[in-house]
């Protein structure tokens, strides 16, 4: 049966390339893969290793151009995720829109928000879509439902969004999430994890309007590169989050400030996220689910916030690269206030590792990775040390 949906599906993308050529569009088949040798060794249980895809960075896709005429083009993304071990395949982006290189693209679909691919959010995590990214495993960066989707592998249903072109360095994104819209799909149908009543009801629904704002400005002084970058995220609260009583909801809101500074091999970035009422308080990352053990929970979540609580993330990386090779010194700290029913919890984190340029489209990459937990809410701290090598491909 796995056979005839391969070859059935190969036949639809190879017919999908004749048609479209035919009528003047530009379709091309995008895809990357990934597999890691990885370990963790949680503060009370035995250490885990396994060979897969954890992240789930693999994923394969079709983009289409269009020329319209007159500098315009017609877009259009899709882009389906899945594990190296046989796991289940996960939509991310799906949109059709419009874009001139003078003005800028417009998408209507299913997008990535702006705090993760274009201000900060994964765009400064060189271990990103790997055991040792800052999402969720390392207690730095948002989780992936607070801030509307900002975490790695995230994206937002039903969404309007506009990205600018770059006019003297400076450029902004912004995306809107109509009310009555869809939940927004922050955990890939629950790949990610997550717990609790707040579990994927973070989107446009009952009511909301939800919207991010980004911008940016970057510069060049002969060898020095800056960037600098801030944003806005509003996650309404909707009428099925008021209905519970246990946790007083409010509209969430986000504030980020970051930057990057490079001078030949030598790179420095950062950002510093503040949370108001955090909606999207139960996401971790998928790497950092690695080594639950039967029914007791040891997921690392200090990412996110606690529900309807305050606090703050920063994270800040350092690299030098060396002929093909990047070496990478990074950390950061998650600081979750304390709320009426919930007490405070601090991660912090330290990352050390490599990642060596095989070819422009092979990379492999590894290292060590401690976090070091202050939860009030338990009474045993769990810290945790991750280890990994690994390789991916981009075709």
């Amino acid at each position: 049966m796995n056979n005839k949906l391969i070859s059935i599906a190969l036949t639809g993308l190879l017919s999908s390339t004749i048609a479209t050529s035919a009528y003047g569009a530009d379709l091309s088949i995008t895809g990357r893969i990934q597999a890691e040798y990885s370990g963790i060794n949680i503060e009370g249980f035995s250490s885990q290793t396994s060979v897969n895809d954890p992240t789930f960075f693999s994923s394969w896709g079709l983009r289409v151009f269009e020329d319209l005429g007159s500098g315009f083009k017609a877009v259009t993304m899709i882009d389906f995720g899945f594990n190296t071990n046989g796991g289940p395949i996960g939509s991310r982006e799906m949109y059709v829109g419009i874009s001139k290189d003078s003005i800028g693209t417009l998408k209507f679909g299913r997008t990535h928000s702006p705090f993760a691919d274009f201000a900060g959010g994964w765009t400064i995590d060189p271990f990103v879509y790997t055991t040792l990214q800052a999402t969720g495993s390392g207690g730095t960066m948002i989780a992936s439902a607070n801030g509307l989707g900002s975490g790695s592998f995230t994206a937002v249903n039903s969404v309007v969004r506009f990205d600018s072109a770059t006019f003297n360095g400076f450029s902004f994104a912004a995306l809107l999430m109509p009310g009555n819209a869809n939940t927004l799909e922050a955990n890939l149908g629950g790949i990610l994890g997550g717990q609790g009543p707040t579990k994927g009801n973070t989107g446009g629904k009952d009511g909301e309007w939800d919207v991010q704002f980004a911008a940016k400005y970057a510069m060049e002084i002969q060898d020095h590169k800056l960037e600098i970058f801030s944003g806005y995220s509003r996650d309404n609260v909707s009428s099925a989050q008021k209905k519970i009583m246990a946790v007083n909801l409010k509209t969430e809101e986000v504030v980020r400030i970051g930057g990057a500074w490079s001078y030949k091999n030598f790179r420095l970035q950062g950002q510093y996220d503040f949370i108001s009422n955090a909606l999207g308080a139960a996401t971790c990352s998928d790497a950092a689910a690695l080594g639950e053990i039967g029914n007791e929970s040891t997921r690392q979540c200090n990412t996110a916030m606690n529900p309807g609580g305050d606090g703050s993330i920063w994270f800040a990386s350092g690299q030098y690269r060396i002929g093909n090779a990047t070496l990478v010194a990074q950390g950061g700290m998650t600081d979750a206030n304390n709320t009426d029913i919930f007490a405070s919890r601090k991660a912090k984190s330290f990352t050390v590792g490599a990642l060596y340029d095989l070819s422009k489209r092979t990379n492999l990459f590894g290292g060590y990775q401690h976090v070091n937990v202050i939860d009030k809410n338990s009474t045993v701290d769990r810290d945790r040390d991750t280890w990994t090598v690994g390789i991916r491909h981009l075709f």
